[in-house]
């Protein structure tokens, strides 16, 4: 018996859009990442899974699943490289699902000419990362390019762990009046990328903050359980990219104060030179929690006493009026909209 394959097609006209070409933009994280998914991949693939939009799926049998690809250069950077963080990305997008890492696969394109002892670095630093999160490479495929086809080395992870059963992550069960916590202190990451890239030197060594952040957040939920209603890993587009996609999906205003935002002077200080503006610039070791605001207090002091989330804070809070948007209260008195980052700050970032 043939199988009509033309009855399985879905044939569906593009849909008109104002951009003709795919620009670096498209792989910020802001508004034009949102832009290109929302014209074809959310809609051309949507199911259940898929339509939460979240940092993984969650799957049947408490499972939660993730990938990601990561083609940040240079490939060593001040406080890490490509191969650590590509772990710590994939267990990271799992903890934000309210899941404990168990087990993931690596990917390798390498560009030819790579030299081995550079591989093997990178290779020592994964195992490390892996033991320090807990996790297993299971399975993995390797590929090399020819010269001139690819930028040394570019990674690809996938992960999957069990969600914790205290776990009820969804941005759904956010309501006004609910507190958002930053884990740690902005912008380190970026910072310590474009510093290498520009040849900067500034008075301290900035570097990333690349690190796993499953412990502390395993422990945070086990804690508070239902609680902590959400959690987001502020990477590409930053903070203020993060914070503009809840306020959409909850169709809630949200409220931060820039007293409020814990930020290394170093980092400050070199945003302020190089005229970044921390809340877009991309992060790989802090998280987002949006709690109940009975809770706030507690969970705050509870992050401060890990060693992951000393420096954490309590940054605002969401509320009814002005839905979908983020305004900030600085410093000084004034009010400003805080958008989504609208192009590419700074390209491959992670």
């Amino acid at each position: 018996m043939e199988t009509n394959k033309k009855s399985l097609h879905w044939e569906c006209p593009m849909p008109e859009l104002d951009f003709d070409v795919i620009t670096l933009g498209h792989g910020s994280g802001g508004l034009l990442t949102n832009k290109l998914l929302d014209s074809g991949v959310f809609d051309l693939l949507s199911n259940e899974y898929l339509d939460k939009r979240h940092d993984g799926a969650f799957l049947p049998g408490g499972l939660a699943f993730t990938t990601d690809s990561f083609v940040v250069s240079p490939i060593f950077f001040p406080g890490g490289n490509i191969g650590e963080l590509a772990i710590n990305g994939t267990v990271n997008d799992l903890a934000m699902c309210g899941a404990v890492p168990k087990f993931l696969s690596l990917s390798f394109i390498i560009e030819e000419g790579l030299p081995v002892t550079r591989f093997w670095d990178i290779l020592v630093s994964i195992r490390n990362a892996c033991a320090t999160a807990g996790v297993v490479v299971v399975t993995g495929d390797t590929k090399v390019v020819e010269r001139g086809k690819g930028d040394q080395i570019f990674i690809n992870t996938t992960g999957i762990g069990y969600t914790h059963p205290k776990a009820k992550i969804d941005s759904r069960r956010i309501g006004a009046g609910d507190k958002i916590i930053l884990s740690g202190n902005l912008a380190a990451h970026g910072v310590a990328i474009l510093s290498v890239r520009e040849g900067l030197a500034f008075e301290s060594d900035i570097l990333s903050d690349t690190r796993a952040l499953n412990r502390p957040v395993e422990a945070l939920i086990e804690r508070f359980g239902e609680g902590v209603k959400l959690l987001r890993d502020p990477t590409r587009g930053g903070v203020a990219t993060a914070l503009n996609e809840i306020a959409r999906d909850t169709r809630l205003g949200t409220e931060i104060r820039e007293d409020q935002l814990p930020i290394a002077e170093q980092v400050a200080g070199a945003c302020e030179i190089l005229g970044l503006d921390p809340l877009y610039v991309a992060n790989e070791g802090i998280f987002l929690a949006w709690v109940d605001a009975s809770i706030a207090d507690e969970c705050l002091a509870f992050l401060r006493q890990t060693d992951e989330c000393a420096e954490a804070a309590c940054i605002g809070e969401m509320v009814e009026e002005h839905p979908g948007k983020v305004i900030l209260q600085s410093s000084i008195g004034g009010r400003r909209v805080v958008n989504m980052l609208p192009g590419e700050q700074l390209p491959r970032i992670c």
